[in-house]
């Protein structure tokens, strides 16, 4: 974990004193690294020692050693997250913060991701007679996205962002069938009952959720992302983001598990609606 992660991470374990400090470096790292401790102590309108405080909280030691590690992160193209909305913001500040946000979102969820796991879960895709994916809210748009791309690969596949349709559906399932349950914070308690429902009648339940939640303790296999936590305080667009990579990674790990003639025949598919669409000009 690269430093501003790190400050991000433990926000709300800091002291008052030590929020500002962190608040000033996340809001400008640059000028954090070019500054001198009594600039950056007047910046945050702190004292220097709180400075050295907060960065002893960091595991570093001294403020010339953690100009290095921020610099260091810095270097290595980390983006930082916790850039709040502010009533004051210009079009090309929110603009930046929502961009910044997205990609270190994708990030972190990309780190976090076990290959391994992924590889198990493309198992299970492909030999399933029929694929269900459920949402609900922000997570609906990515349960019929997946429907939608899966839609090409020639298996029976449903989309439901319906309680009682999905309730209707896990108590119809079979060992058979997969279900893929889309939840960000993984903490929806109607999920987790039709979670509970699709096991007892031996369906597979896979859940695109938070490790440890209630809906990952219930589902057959999970294939969680971390991602920071402060991606919904404003949007929940960011970790939509990260959900809806992670489908198109499961998608290519479906294609190329079916090999080279299986792609034949999507290439057919993406022939045969070409006719739907107007020429390019470019081209």
């Amino acid at each position: 974990m690269n430093t501003l992660e790190r400050i991000t991470q433990h926000l709300e374990s800091f002291s008052k004193s030590e929020r500002k400090v962190a608040d000033v470096i996340l809001a400008s790292p640059q000028t954090a690294i070019h500054s001198s401790i009594a600039t950056l102590a007047k910046l945050a309108d702190v004292s220097e020692p709180t400075v050295n405080r907060f960065c002893r909280r960091l595991d570093t030691k001294g403020f010339p050693d953690f100009k290095l590690h921020l610099a260091q992160s810095l270097a290595n193209g980390a983006p930082y997250v916790h850039r709040q909305l502010d009533d004051n913001d210009s079009p090309e500040s929110y603009t930046a913060k929502v961009f910044e946000s997205s990609m270190a979102c994708l990030n972190a969820a990309q780190s976090s991701l076990d290959p391994q796991a992924v590889n198990r879960t493309v198992d299970v895709l492909t030999q399933a007679k029929r694929l269900s994916f459920f949402g609900l809210g922000a997570s609906s748009a990515v349960a019929h996205d997946a429907m939608n791309k899966f839609f090409r690969f020639n298996v029976p596949v449903q989309c439901f962002d319906d309680v009682v349709m999905m309730r209707m559906s896990a108590a119809n399932c079979s060992a058979d069938d997969v279900l893929v349950l889309i939840s960000y914070t993984g903490r929806t308690k109607a999920l987790v009952e039709i979670a509970q429902l699709a096991r007892q009648n031996d369906a597979i339940v896979l859940g695109l959720t938070a490790k440890d939640s209630p809906l990952a303790r219930v589902c057959t296999m999970v294939l969680s992302m971390d991602v920071p936590n402060d991606a919904d305080l404003y949007l929940p667009m960011a970790s939509r983001l990260t959900q809806m990579v992670l489908i198109d990674v499961l998608a290519t790990g479906f294609i190329l598990r079916r090999g080279s003639k299986f792609r034949e025949n999507l290439r057919k598919v993406k022939e045969g609606i070409k006719n739907s669409q107007f020429d390019n000009p470019y081209l």
